[in-house]
């Protein structure tokens, strides 16, 4: 059985990772406060070291978390001890409806998904995330692959697809990339918020007079489309500038393409 296979390869990797955290458990840390325990490639093995490297990651990142949706407990548990071995942090849910649940909290991280499963599978699960507006990146691990299957999974937006049994370091480095990723998506959503936070300080006016100035229209443009006198139309340009916290209309424009003003313009 594919399942048996992986547990056993798995115990056997966290036999020796294990040992391997012990022994530079007792050294001195390789990497500065604030870096995030990640593996280099290569095939992972006895005698095969894994290296932990610093990653440049925000508060918000730190607290990712790997989702396992497994209906074997077995797959689970050896997947789980495999990713918190390496310092990854680890949710394990023996069903999408679980998981779902869990997802109305809030998630962050990736998902480690089985695609056949009890109830909706792991394809139903991945629509079912992305219709409730969850952008948590999502890798397929299973033993029932194929390329329709695949292709389906990837143009849905998942990460990877890996066949059971497969190499735990590829393993490793797809929730690597997923977990980078997520990080990614997630600091563009706080970016966003707190441009229109600022965006919704501005009157009616402000908003008028910012959609013209990052059009390129000169001030005396805009008072003449808004009926107003110029001098009116410095002081609303002062006051969006400082309320957007822009030093420079480039800056100004910047902020306008994230909200995307300057398309209804």
């Amino acid at each position: 059985m594919a399942s048996a296979y992986i547990i056993e390869s798995l115990r056997d990797r966290l036999a020796w990772s294990t040992e391997l955290r012990r022994e530079r458990d007792k050294r001195p840390p390789r990497f500065s406060e604030g870096s995030h325990a990640g593996v280099t490639r290569g095939a992972a093995g006895p005698g095969t070291t894994l290296t932990p490297h610093p990653l440049s990651m925000s508060e918000t990142d730190q607290q990712a978390t790997v989702f396992i949706v497994d209906d074997d407990p077995s797959v689970r548990t050896a997947l789980r001890r495999l990713l918190e071995s390496v310092g990854h942090s680890c949710e394990a849910f023996g069903t999408a409806t679980e998981f779902l649940k869990r997802a109305e909290v809030g998630v962050s991280g990736c998902v480690l998904l089985d695609v056949r499963m009890p109830g909706p599978s792991g394809l139903d699960l991945q629509r079912l995330l992305k219709a409730a507006g969850h952008e948590i990146p999502i890798i397929f691990v299973t033993a029932h692959a194929d390329v329709p299957l695949t292709v389906r999974a990837m143009k849905a937006g998942a990460i990877e697809v890996l066949t059971k049994p497969f190499d735990d370091q590829s393993l490793l480095d797809a929730v690597q990339q997923a977990l980078e990723r997520d990080g990614t998506l997630r600091r563009a959503r706080e970016e966003h918020d707190r441009i229109q936070h600022r965006f919704d300080t501005l009157t009616l006016r402000e908003r008028e007079v910012m959609g013209l100035v990052v059009t390129g229209l000169l001030n005396k443009q805009i008072a003449a489309l808004l009926g107003t006198a110029e001098k009116t139309v410095k002081v609303h340009r002062a006051q969006v500038m400082h309320k957007m916290g822009a030093d420079s209309v480039a800056a100004l424009v910047r902020m306008a393409d994230r909200l995307q003003l300057t398309k209804l313009s």
